[in-house]
């Protein structure tokens, strides 16, 4: 029973290998051949003016996605010999980028049109 599963996989490895070399489209799109996919002309100028909003915004989703990260193992903490001193951490954290979310959103950071 073990050989039979080794060898379905095997052949299924095949296949699928093959299949994806010889299905694709060949003709490549001239963007993706382009050094840069970003969306800018890698042949204009490089000094083109670049929109501080989406920057803002790029900043910030890497602002709470490290909220995130720092946020994870919260649940293993709680099985410390001290759970409320990685409750009160957690918290800490969630209430300064709470208080730095409201300040962006009064000071109009968070608008993307004008």
């Amino acid at each position: 029973m073990t050989m039979i599963t080794i060898y379905m996989t095997t052949a299924l490895i095949i296949i699928l290998t093959l299949m994806a070399f010889w299905l694709p489209i060949m003709n490549q799109d001239t963007e993706k051949l382009s050094p840069y996919e970003c969306g800018f002309d890698p042949l204009g100028s490089a000094r083109l003016p670049f929109s501080m909003r989406f920057f803002l915004a790029a900043i910030l989703f890497l602002l709470f996605d490290l909220e995130i990260a720092l946020l994870l193992p919260t649940p293993w903490a709680s099985q410390l010999n001290t759970p409320s001193t990685s409750v009160f951490l957690a918290m800490i954290i969630l209430l300064l980028l709470t208080l730095g979310l409201i300040y962006e959103w009064l000071q109009g950071g968070l608008e993307w049109a004008e």
